[in-house]
């Protein structure tokens, strides 16, 4: 009992500690952002679309009469999970205002104009002054955290109004610092949440060894009523379609530099299989890196343009954003980019939904649904070049294993979805809005 006294003094010096390291962070990230603005195209984006943003604020919602609903998203892939709820409370609760966030440029630039919201912004850094500002401007009746964006300062100012505040699509791991010694100013941001919707019983678990007092449960993921949503509003592009042909065609989807480099070698070699690249990053110089890299390559807007420029050419170089969910449709096995960088692979089921078998690097244990892929049959893991043509060789000569494979991956997304309806259905249980 008498060190008792000295272990609460030492968690609250922690505490105070990371505090500290916290507004150390926020102060700091904007000044890097600023500097590296001068050479770098996303971090000037990210500085200019903050520019003048309480005073735009402002002036939309100095008319908006309705009540407001507010989801805020890290970047696009939180936007296309969070959407389907979006797109449901728009259609049952049409009298609110529906406001968007984004923390990265690469979500608002593509999402900015988009339909489902009434307003599309930037989220101001997390600061105290930010957070009482931004929230006077819009206050919301309702607010959604997608997956794992967590800020101390706008949760905690949430929390004081007593406005509902739902995370969407949580997944946590072991290894995040929720769950460390350290923690537990990462652990008092779980508790401003009203209620945490988990993807899998294994966040859950975790919650439960650090006796999370925030209400929560397994909803699973909405991006599979995403994708779903997405393969059954598909719409033919011509320019795509005349491009594939009769032909084999791989699609590769949001690749980095070291899946292009693993991919090159059989696109260069097999002239008869069509190849469309779609790179995460679509600056001149990656592009430029991608048309070095596939010999018979073309652009996609030169070749919309200009067909006749096409002939001889194999390989397509997406240049815009926002179709590669669509491009999926034509591929005959898709190729999932981002599995040979420390953060892992994007988004399989966008392919998967279209009932084609995935095929990605060695890094995707951070993602549920690559995992149950592979043991399903529907997802294949190679660790460089060499296993990657193997691999699609094998899928290619062999149509009983590319069916199969395929059938499997689409009846799995199919499986599992509905997280959007058990969130829509706590919205509707709590009152937490009103018609």
């Amino acid at each position: 009992m008498v060190f008792k006294p000295f272990k609460l003094l030492f968690c609250t010096y922690k505490l105070l500690l990371l505090r500290l390291l916290y507004r150390l962070f926020v102060w700091v990230y904007p000044k890097a952002a600023w500097l590296l603005s001068f050479y770098n195209p996303k971090a000037r984006l990210w500085i200019a679309g903050r520019k003048q943003q309480f005073r735009k604020l402002a002036m939309i919602f100095h008319t908006n009469q309705k009540p407001v609903v507010w989801m805020h998203c890290s970047s696009l892939g939180e936007f296309e999970q969070g959407k389907p709820i979006l797109e449901k409370v728009k259609q049952q609760f049409p009298q609110y205002f529906i406001l968007v966030s984004f923390f990265s440029p690469s979500g608002y630039e593509i999402r900015k104009n988009d339909p489902v919201a009434d307003h599309v912004c930037y989220l101001p850094m997390d600061r105290p002054y930010n957070a009482v500002r931004f929230l006077n401007i819009v206050q919301p009746s309702l607010v959604f955290f997608v997956k794992y964006e967590f800020w101390h300062y706008y949760l905690d100012e949430i929390k004081q109004r007593n406005i509902p505040l739902l995370l969407v699509s949580g997944v946590f791991r072991n290894d995040q610092p929720f769950f460390k010694w350290y923690g537990n100013f990462h652990r008092n941001m779980l508790q401003k949440f009203s209620h945490l919707f988990l993807q899998n019983t294994f966040s859950a678990d975790l919650l439960q060894q650090i006796e999370m007092k925030t209400d929560f449960s397994v909803a699973g993921d909405t991006r599979f009523d995403r994708v779903l949503q997405i393969a059954g509003r598909f719409e033919e592009i011509a320019p795509i379609t005349s491009f594939c042909g009769d032909h084999p065609v791989i699609v590769a989807g949001s690749t980095w530099t070291e899946d292009d480099e693993a991919l090159d070698h059989f696109a260069n070699t097999y002239a008869d299989i069509r190849f469309i690249i779609a790179p995460h990053d679509i600056d001149e110089d990656r592009l430029k890196e991608c048309e070095q890299l596939y010999e018979r390559s073309i652009r996609y807007s030169v070749w919309a343009a200009q067909p006749e420029a096409g002939q001889n050419k194999n390989v397509l170089i997406m240049d815009n954003m926002g179709m590669l969910s669509k491009l999926y449709h034509y591929a005959t096995i898709a190729y999932i980019g981002g599995g040979f960088g420390d953060d892992g692979i994007h988004n399989a089921l966008e392919a998967a939904v279209f009932y084609k078998p995935v095929v990605f690097g060695p890094v995707y244990d951070k993602y549920q649904e690559a995992i149950d892929l592979v043991d399903a049959g529907a997802g294949f893991s190679i660790e460089d070049a060499l296993e990657l043509e193997e691999q699609l060789k094998a899928l290619l000569s062999d149509q009983t294993l590319l069916k199969e494979s395929g059938t499997i991956g689409g009846n799995y997304v199919r499986d599992k979805a509905g997280a959007t309806k058990k969130i829509l259905d706590y919205i509707h249980a709590k009152r937490l809005l009103t018609n």
